[in-house]
C-alpha cells in the first residue's frame, strides 16, 4: 500500500482478532452453507491482508471446512483446495510460511502486493476474505495533509471528515472491481472491517479510532522534548478512517460488482486491553513511523502511549470500547 507517507502494514493484534473471527464464524458459515455455489474440483480461497499468518490460518480453517461440509450435503466430492495468502512485499512471508499448520487440507502460496490493485487470474478465486485491514488508506486525504493534527471521527472540520470518508470509497471501489475480475460468478467475499457508532459520548466511551488521540500526543510530547520535529509532528495524519455501518453499507450498496447478502455489527465488546491497543498499533503502524520520524524514537513514543491509554479514565477500561465491527457477506456478480 502506498500511504503517500511511506510503507503501511496490515498486521493485526492476534487475540483480537481470534475473538473478531469467532464472533463472525457462525455468520461466515451460515453463508457457505447457503449461498456458495459449487461444481468444481478445485478451489481457491485467498485471504487479503494475511499478515503473518497467526490469524489467518484459524480464519482459513474454518472457511475450508464449512466448504467440505457443503460439497458433502451435495454429496459431491470434496475438491482440492488451495490458499494464496496476500500482503504487502514488506510482509514477513518467511514466518507465515515457516508456521503454516501441519495438519492444513490445503496447498499454500503467498501473493505479494497491494490489493486495491489486481493480483490473481481473472474467475480464479472462489472465495475472498478479508479481516481489520480495509481500515487503511492507501493515502492521507489531500484536505487533511498539512493541517495539524486532527482526529478525522471527532469534531474537527467537516469536509476533513468527508475527505477521509471519500478516500475509504474510493479505496473499497478499487478493491472491489479488482476482486470482481478475479472471482468467479457467484463467488462469494467475507469481509470483517471495524467500524464506529454514529454517536459517541468522549467522556465515557472510545473506539479504536478515539484512542489515536493520545499516539498523537505521544508525538507531540516526544517534539517537546526534542526528539522529534514539532512542525512535522504536528501536521502527521495516520491514513486510516473507520466508518459507521451505515457509512460502510452505503459505499458497498454502490458497487455494481457485488451484491450485499448478509451484513451483521458486531460489538467488540472487552476483547482489546490497553496492552491490546498498543500492540495493535505499534504492528499497524511500526513501518509508517520509522519512515516518517525514525527507528530510534519508536519504543518511546509507544512507552508514551501506553502511559496516556492507562492513565485515560475512559481507555483504561475495555469495557467502554465501543469499537464495532461490520461483517459484510458479498457475492460476485456477472457483470
Amino acid at each position: 500500500m502506498n500511504s503517500g507517507n511511506g510503507p503501511l502494514s496490515y498486521v493485526k493484534n492476534s487475540s483480537y482478532q481470534r475473538g473478531v473471527l469467532e464472533a463472525a464464524k457462525e455468520i461466515i458459515e451460515d453463508e457457505i452453507a447457503t449461498k456458495l455455489e459449487i461444481s468444481t474440483n478445485s478451489l481457491c480461497v485467498v485471504d487479503f491482508g494475511c499478515s503473518t499468518g497467526s490469524n489467518s490460518f484459524p480464519a482459513m480453517h474454518t472457511i475450508i471446512e464449512a466448504i467440505k461440509r457443503r460439497y458433502e450435503s451435495s454429496y459431491l466430492k470434496t475438491p482440492e483446495f488451495f490458499v494464496c495468502f496476500n500482503d504487502l512485499v514488506s510482509n514477513d512471508f518467511n514466518t507465515l510460511f515457516s508456521s503454516l499448520p501441519p495438519d492444513r487440507s490445503y496447498k499454500a502460496a503467498a501473493v505479494a502486493g497491494d490489493f486495491h490493485g489486481r493480483l490473481l487470474p481473472p474467475s480464479s478465486v472462489h472465495f475472498a476474505y478479508s479481516s481489520w485491514a480495509l481500515q487503511w488508506l492507501t493515502e492521507v486525504p489531500k484536505a487533511a495533509k498539512g493541517l495539524r493534527l486532527v482526529w478525522h471521527g471527532g469534531e474537527e472540520r467537516e469536509e476533513v471528515y468527508d475527505a477521509y470518508l471519500s478516500q475509504l470509497e474510493r479505496d473499497l471501489e478499487s478493491f472491489l472491481k479488482c476482486r470482481a475480475v478475479e472471482m468467479v460468478e457467484g463467488g462469494i467475499m467475507a469481509l470483517l472491517i471495524p467500524s464506529v457508532p454514529a454517536y459517541l459520548d468522549p467522556q465515557k466511551e472510545y473506539t479504536v479510532g478515539s484512542v489515536t488521540d493520545l499516539l498523537r500526543s505521544s508525538l507531540l510530547d516526544m517534539a517537546k522534548k526534542g526528539k522529534l520535529s514539532k512542525a512535522k509532528t504536528e501536521t502527521f495524519n495516520f491514513p486510516y478512517h473507520c466508518p459507521t455501518p451505515e457509512e460502510l453499507r452505503a459505499i458497498l450498496q454502490k458497487s455494481n460488482c457485488f451484491s450485499i447478502e448478509r451484513m451483521e455489527i458486531l460489538k467488540s465488546g472487552t476483547l482489546l486491553n490497553v496492552d491490546g491497543f498498543v500492540a495493535i498499533f505499534r504492528a499497524g503502524l511500526h513501518n509508517l513511523l520509522t519512515y516518517e520520524f525514525g527507528a530510534e524514537t519508536i519504543d518511546e513514543t509507544f512507552d508514551l502511549y501506553k502511559k496516556k491509554l492507562q492513565a485515560s479514565p475512559v481507555s483504561a477500561y475495555p469495557s467502554n470500547d465501543r469499537t464495532l465491527v461490520v461483517v459484510a457477506i458479498l457475492k460476485c456478480n456477472n457483470i
